[in-house]
């Protein structure tokens, strides 16, 4: 288990709309020998592939594709393509588009793989098997069928209020290479890319993707966040010499407030890596918290090269029903899915750790017995 390091990753003072504040991301040195595009697949609904009997459905409206070199030497990124399908389904039905895994290599040198859906993909398929010891608490369909089906709820950004119009009023900076994405000033998703022409080819497909359930309420609900006003005394200026050294020194107290006060929740914490794919010296993984309630969790996505740097980064909030589910499943495959000393290790017993687990939508993993005997318990509790 390791930290998120984002060095080589600058940031810029913010811009504001709204509740909206985006912080752009920017490095002195592009990454040249990889290269991120987009490729569109439409309106219509993906189904992915991910294993034998198990497949991932969801809204997948792009894919990026990773072109690399072997040695080194600056890697071309070529536009967009659009294609019609003469083949394709009539407007009026619903249309459906089949992937075969989440990340493919389509040449040598070249990786298709859809953005987000590889880190979602990886926390739906959080101890997905289900009880791997069946003790009688546990109900024929889940040793049958583990947690299968297993479904989320996200937004699109398009629905998250104020996003598209910050994007399109959105200054892009020279050499900027990401973005950090704040809902009243609450961190919903990193976004980084090797070369400031990918981060332009690739800037408007944040209104595509997904945002958790939080940051859709904030959005919504809460007010315009204040923005970062330079403050420049002007008796001390004599020159545009000075002028340049005190914007230069008010841009280091933004990095230097943004960087140890409102990114702490997604940098000061461990994640556990498992590494999807490996290209010459890139390596794509996803990521995943230790699940901690009541506290920020953010799964996510990353090319890092040999050294470790962050050449691609896209991360996702979790809400904190979805923070939950992570926590009690990953409790739950620690103790071996044994329930009485899962709660125990809770602090709790048995029947509080069953209406957790119903309370978090997993109650059908339960024998309806048990689960009925556990809320009979609980009255019993409430009624002394």
């Amino acid at each position: 288990m390791t930290t998120l390091d984002l060095t080589g990753l600058d940031t810029r003072p913010s811009q504001v709309w709204g509740a909206v504040r985006l912080v752009p991301l920017v490095r002195d040195e592009p990454v040249d020998d990889l290269r991120l595009r987009p490729e569109l697949y439409g309106d219509v609904a993906g189904l992915v592939q991910v294993g034998p009997h198990r497949a991932y459905v969801s809204y997948i409206p792009h894919g990026f594709v990773a072109t690399w070199t072997s040695d080194s030497t600056p890697a071309a990124a070529y536009g967009t393509q659009m294609s019609a399908d003469a083949d394709s389904a009539p407007a009026a039905t619903v249309g459906l588009r089949f992937h075969r895994r989440m990340a493919r290599r389509q040449a040598k040198d070249r990786l298709r793989f859809l953005p987000m859906h590889l880190a979602l993909e990886g926390y739906l398929a959080l101890h997905f098997g289900g009880p791997s010891i069946a003790w009688e608490e546990w109900s024929q369909r889940a040793i049958r069928q583990g947690l299968s089906p297993r479904v989320e709820e996200a937004y699109v950004g398009a629905e998250v209020h104020g996003l598209g119009d910050a994007l399109r009023i959105f200054e892009i900076h020279p050499n900027q290479c990401g973005v950090m994405l704040y809902l009243a000033d609450a961190l919903a998703a990193v976004f980084a890319v090797p070369h400031p022409d990918d981060y332009r080819a690739l800037h408007p497909t944040l209104l595509q993707d997904l945002y958790g359930e939080l940051i859709h309420h904030y959005a919504t609900l809460m007010p315009p966040v204040q923005e970062f006003r330079a403050r420049i005394p002007d008796a001390q200026i004599r020159s545009l010499a000075h002028l340049r050294t005190a914007v230069a020194d008010q841009e280091r107290t933004w990095t230097h407030f943004h960087d140890t006060t409102m990114v702490t929740g997604l940098l000061e914490h461990t994640y556990t890596w498992q590494t999807v794919y490996r290209m010459e010296r890139f390596t794509l993984s996803r990521f995943l918290p230790t699940f901690r309630p009541k506290q920020e969790n953010h799964i996510g996505e990353a090319i890092t090269d040999d050294r470790g740097r962050i050449a691609y980064l896209k991360t996702f909030r979790l809400s904190e029903n979805q923070v939950r589910r992570g926590h009690l499943l990953s409790r739950l495959a620690a103790k071996d899915w044994h329930l009485a000393d899962t709660a125990a290790d809770l602090a709790i017993d048995e029947a509080q750790l069953g209406l957790r687990l119903e309370s978090a939508g997993f109650g059908f993993l339960l024998r309806q017995d048990v689960l009925d005997a556990y809320r009979k318990q609980e009255r019993t509790r409430d009624q002394r």
